[in-house]
């Protein structure tokens, strides 16, 4: 069959839109410890200086980056609304309650993570108590969320982004928040949209098959 030159056109322009889709969310290399130090001062002028707990989230935060693998990965998000906004040095003054302060936040956070290529799996909040492990620590979470970065590269360009600092301190304190990065050992796409797809790509298959057989 002779591919006419809007056929030719179009393959060329979805083959490009598809190669740029694949380099968005396909990691590169490792990180440098310059790109570490660098991201690492960035993310620590977004924090005001009497932020608690800044020094121990840095630390850990470089340890988790200098054993970098360049693999996509998944933040794990537990997070429980506290009774009343919890405010520190610098933080916004913001007149509501903690899940209106939370809700800014993620209003405006997809953008961000469309920019550097994260995305969020799942997300909502929980349908009850804890089922298992009754510990009151570990129960009575509002929301969970998971999301996907391609590298640790992009998670650390997020922190730094001077966009994401003034956002930062909407979630903070307005919720009590459990960060656990996780590798993508088992990751399993949403099935309906899996056996769509094949059943699409085989109707348009049989289809082509039956217009070259016609000519």
């Amino acid at each position: 069959m002779k591919l006419h030159g809007f056929e030719m056109t179009l393959g060329a322009v979805l083959l490009g839109v598809f190669l740029r889709f694949w380099s968005w969310l396909t990691p590169r290399k490792e990180l440098t410890q310059e790109e570490i130090d660098r991201y690492l001062s960035a993310i620590d002028s977004q924090y005001p200086p009497g932020e608690p707990e800044k020094t121990e989230f840095l630390a850990r935060l470089r340890d988790w980056a200098e054993a970098d693998d360049g693999k996509p990965f998944y933040n794990l998000e537990l997070m429980r609304y506290y009774d009343q906004l919890r405010r520190s040095p610098g933080a916004p003054d913001f007149q509501g309650t903690p899940e209106q302060s939370n809700a800014r936040y993620e209003k405006n956070m997809p953008r961000l993570l469309l920019k550097i290529g994260g995305y969020p799996m799942v997300g909502g909040s929980t349908q009850g108590k804890n089922l298992m492990t009754y510990e009151p620590d570990l129960d009575d979470w509002s929301r969970v969320l998971m999301v996907r970065f391609p590298s640790r590269r992009a998670f650390l360009s997020l922190l730094a982004d001077p966009a994401y600092g003034p956002l930062q301190p909407y979630k903070m304190m307005a919720l009590k928040v459990v960060l656990v990065p996780v590798s993508g050992e088992v990751v399993i796409p949403e099935m309906r949209a899996v056996v769509g797809g094949a059943l699409l790509c085989l109707f348009l298959a049989v289809g082509w098959i039956r217009a070259v057989r016609g000519k």
